[in-house]
């Protein structure tokens, strides 16, 4: 058996590292709450959790790419996740984010996002990446557009209608 080769990406206040089964806990919870709205969630059964949590790995395992847990650098602490990801029915690849409770609005999903974004366009010569973005999730369009990011149409996915948003190429991004 091969192990997956994640790679582990830093920025200065965050290490972006593949899934380990200690972050379970902290996603089952993210997973269940509220904040999950915009991702599939609310989800209540630990085992659905569980399936979704494997497939990330599997992302990884197919794809070479997938969603990174973000760990403050400083106390451990998990923060949330970002990554790339191309379920089979998405138009192309998606940089996708959502952070866990008490972590907003301190500029962490953009830190991440960059360094992601940055990643997939230098390793993998993957972009310009989309983010697909349902209309009511005004913070992640926020996010999207503080990342340089512009609509480029709407989109049915899944039963729901949603936003595309075509990121830039290139290093860095907007203040």
């Amino acid at each position: 058996m091969t192990a997956l080769q994640i790679p582990t990406l830093t920025t200065e206040r965050l290490l972006l590292r593949g899934p380990q089964e200690s972050d379970f806990e902290t996603i089952h919870a993210f997973m269940g709450s509220p904040r999950s709205a915009f991702v599939g969630g609310p989800v209540l059964d630990r085992f659905a959790t569980w399936r979704a949590f494997l497939a990330v790995l599997g992302h990884w395992a197919l794809r070479d790419y997938g969603f990174f847990t973000l760990e403050h650098r400083d106390t451990g602490k998990l923060v949330g996740r970002v990554g790339v990801v191309c379920h089979e029915m998405w138009p192309e690849p998606e940089l996708g984010w959502h952070l866990f409770e008490g972590f907003e609005g301190q500029g962490y999903a953009y830190e991440a996002a960059v360094a992601v974004r940055d990643w997939a366009h230098d390793s993998l010569q993957l972009g310009p990446l989309i983010s697909l973005i349902m209309p009511e999730n005004t913070r992640s369009i926020t996010l999207a557009e503080r990342l340089g990011a512009t609509y480029e149409k709407d989109i049915e996915l899944l039963g729901y209608m949603g936003r595309v948003y075509r990121h830039p190429l290139g290093t860095g991004g907007t203040a």
